[in-house]
């Protein structure tokens, strides 16, 4: 049994294959594995509370993990470490979120694009169609992460207690939030995955797409971010599309077209949840 398992920091998604590409088991969820902000025991205690993943942990052979926080060497072997102590049978591969949206969007395996997740948290990569490279090392959801769900959850708060939102969405955003200060102050600084408690208030936006202020505010986060990541890769961009993965992209596809013309790059494809297309590319390449 082969699993391959897309996280971010909010949620992991897992899908068991048989050796010949076939699915074995309706698709797991647990919450999000991110090895940069959580403890080992917390990784362990996540992974161990799924019952399914419990039922059949000693027939996996291979794990294909691709997830938030493995970029680096540290929070990657962290994990590593406790997937092999808990599926001991399997052969672990780790890799970070961007390879997994690099596989989960390319048109074929060795096509070149730059590639952007806009998630929980955001990266961009270009993928020369063998190797990755990444010019900006992220320092993660307090100073990065531009158009990602916690970079809009930060700026919707922020825009609420400076009295920058419109009367009708400010009433609805208090409708459906609790916005006491020492309650948001208590999720930001005493409960773990602060970043994926900003980016539960991005669905707010969606939900009020047809106010001028919230296409403002998602139009203004993706100039940001195109302007800090896209455009590290300006010589590439003159022949390659840009991609994105992520559901903060494909709620924000119309958007993110209209700043691409504004600002001249060329958008390729996009991918809400990546683990589709990573089933996809590990079946094709068994």
């Amino acid at each position: 049994m082969i699993l391959i398992t897309d996280s971010g920091s909010t949620k992991c998604d897992w899908i068991a294959v048989d050796k010949n590409g076939e699915q074995l088991h309706e698709k797991i969820r647990t919450k999000g594995l991110n090895p940069a902000i959580l403890k080992e025991k917390k990784l362990i205690k996540i992974i161990k509370k799924s019952d399914e993943l419990m039922q059949f942990k000693d027939q996996v052979t291979h794990i294909f993990f691709y997830g938030a926080g493995c970029g680096t060497t540290n929070p990657k072997l962290i994990l590593t470490g406790v997937l092999e102590s808990i599926f001991t049978n399997a052969v672990v591969d780790v890799q970070e979120d961007t390879m997994a949206a690099v596989r989960a969007t390319l048109n074929h395996n060795d096509e070149a694009a730059v590639v952007c997740i806009l998630g929980t948290g955001s990266n961009c990569s270009y993928f020369d169609g063998h190797k990755l490279h990444q010019r900006v090392v992220s320092l993660g959801y307090t100073i990065m992460d531009d158009a990602s769900g916690n970079y809009f959850g930060k700026e919707l708060i922020k825009d609420y207690y400076y009295n920058n939102m419109p009367e009708d969405i400010k009433v609805a955003f208090e409708h459906k939030f609790n916005l006491d200060a020492d309650y948001i102050k208590y999720n930001l600084y005493k409960q773990p995955n602060p970043n994926a408690y900003l980016a539960s208030f991005a669905e707010f936006m969606f939900l009020n797409k047809d106010s001028e202020y919230i296409k403002r505010l998602i139009k203004s986060g993706i100039r940001v971010f195109t302007n800090n990541m896209i455009f590290q890769y300006k010589e590439e961009l003159k022949t390659v599309p840009v991609h994105f993965a992520g559901s903060i992209a494909f709620f924000s596809e119309t958007e993110i077209r209209e700043v691409a013309d504004e600002l001249g790059f060329r958008v390729g494809n996009f991918e809400r949840r990546p683990i589709e297309g990573l089933v996809a590319y590990h079946i094709k390449n068994m």
